[in-house]
């Protein structure tokens, strides 16, 4: 057997915190004394981990929630994320951490597509892996991935089909049609002991020699895929990235200390990506998905759904999801024809071409990223001899798209009540989307969501969603619908 090695992948993620009508940062006086929850997780752990050089030692992916953050408030954390990235060790990811299993296959295909073109956006240069919010996955949702160009994603053991899954080794899961993925399964006992038991990792050095060198020196053992090939063990420790500095103070240097490249360990620290890159994709064992799993809920994605046993009581979420997926097929309805009956700027033989409204949602990362303007996209999409109404009412309706995708965020679920910031603002950017939506075409849109907000309750105030929705509105100066 060869030499073990270990790697670590770290998610950064935070959802989105400013006002979506006006694009202010909300008031979040439980960051004091910084102004904001992601100043002070700037402070204690986004730019610790830069600035220790742990990024180059380590995988990792950045949420476009947070890198739009960082732009604007952080730009020189950001810079040292982008100067540490490379195929081999970042990875992207979808744009408004929504629940892809969840998703349309369209919406799932323009958040991969966006995450995609924020990551070469920000890093410069494409993406070969690809983390999953939540790792939420179905094989449907690793095809759109495959089809994108994406190579290989990470996952919890637990979402594999195959039985006695032997996590130490790179699996390959096909998908029909020549495509496949390359999937790396984190050691759960690990990752969940870094997550969750502080004790474990209070000193680097005891860590590496008690839970990872016995696991890195311990031959690979067969289990049940269809093929099989002898290798080194790859042990991958996976884990929200604010852990390290956040949520366990000095976790920063743990980490810094357990990826030290001048200290040797009995294995090697390598990038995940690197060293995924050096498996011949055909000789990898397959294996086969167990479908709609995630990693943070051990009941599939109900979590994002309905009742789940991870919270006290979230028969609300159903009712909820219910109501913003009747705004969204509104949304679609309304919007879809009328950006279709647009002429393209680039008719064919002369003719004009009608505007493929989802062809025109994709192109629309570049203005959500903030690198395009609406007028400018509008312009080549329609050209520059577009009537002015005409382009308008295009940059209004995939306006209201964007804050109809960025309303199903999966924060507005994972916890145990409505009334929660998170779940107002995902109601905050249904209203936006509504109200584009109302505002150019006549309709009705918010009025049809309040009434079905109205079946939503809060187990904790025993209000309904209507005024969970005012309340959320009101913090922003919104009157409400």
């Amino acid at each position: 057997m060869t030499r073990g090695r270990l790697a670590v992948h770290a998610h950064f993620y935070q959802p989105e915190r400013r006002d979506p009508f006006g694009g202010r940062p909300l008031p979040e006086p439980g960051a004091a004394p910084w102004p904001s929850w992601n100043a002070r997780i700037t402070a204690e752990c986004y730019g610790p981990n830069a600035e220790r050089g742990n990024l180059e030692r380590i995988s990792f992916d950045v949420g476009p929630t947070l890198t739009a953050a960082l732009a604007a408030d952080a730009p020189a954390v950001l810079a040292r994320y982008a100067a540490a990235a490379h195929p081999e060790n970042a990875l992207a990811q979808g744009f408004h951490h929504a629940i892809l299993p969840l998703a349309s296959a369209r919406d799932r295909r323009t958040e991969i597509r966006w995450g995609l073109r924020d990551y070469e956006v920000r890093w410069g240069h494409e993406a070969t892996g690809f983390w999953l919010p939540e790792t939420a996955v179905d094989e449907a949702v690793l095809r759109a991935l495959a089809e994108e160009g994406v190579r290989w994603t990470i996952l919890a053991p637990w979402q594999a089909a195959t039985p006695g899954l032997e996590s130490r080794r790179p699996h390959r899961v096909d998908l029909g049609g020549g495509r496949s993925l390359v999937v790396a399964f984190y050691d759960a006992d690990v990752s969940g002991a870094v997550s969750f038991q502080p004790e474990v990792t209070a000193d680097a050095d005891r860590f590496a020699r008690e839970w990872i060198l016995p696991r890195t020196s311990v031959a690979l053992r067969r289990d049940g895929s269809s093929s099989w090939q002898a290798g080194s063990p790859l042990v991958l420790v996976a884990t929200d990235g604010e852990l390290y500095g956040h949520h366990q103070h000095f976790r920063d240097l743990f980490l810094q200390r357990l990826v030290d490249p001048g200290v040797d360990r009995g294995f090697d620290v390598v990038p995940l990506g690197r060293a995924l890159a050096a498996e011949d994709r055909d000789l990898l064992p397959r294996v086969r998905i167990a479908e709609r799993t995630s990693w943070s809920c051990h009941h599939g994605v109900l979590r994002w759904t309905a009742e789940c046993p991870c919270v006290p009581d979230g028969r609300w979420k159903g009712p909820l999801r219910a109501a913003l997926e009747r705004l969204a097929g509104g949304i679609d309805a309304v919007a879809a024809p009328r950006i279709a009956a647009m002429p393209a700027a680039h008719p064919q033989h002369g003719e004009a071409v009608p505007l493929d409204p989802w062809e025109a949602r994709d192109a629309y990362a570049d203005v959500a990223i903030g690198i395009e303007t609406p007028e400018d996209l509008s312009a080549r999409l329609l050209g520059d001899a577009a009537p002015v109404p005409l382009r308008r009412e295009l940059e209004t309706l995939l306006e209201a798209q964007r804050w109809r995708l960025a309303m199903f965020a999966s924060d507005g679920w994972y916890w145990e009540e409505p009334s929660r910031p998170e779940t107002k603002e995902v109601l905050r950017c249904a209203a936006r989307a509504a109200r584009l939506v109302d505002g150019v075409a006549g309709t009705r849109l918010e009025r049809g969501l309040v009434e079905d907000l109205a079946l939503v309750r809060s187990p904790a105030r025993g209000i309904d969603g209507v005024a969970i929705y005012r309340e959320a509105l009101d913090e922003v100066g919104q009157p409400a619908g």
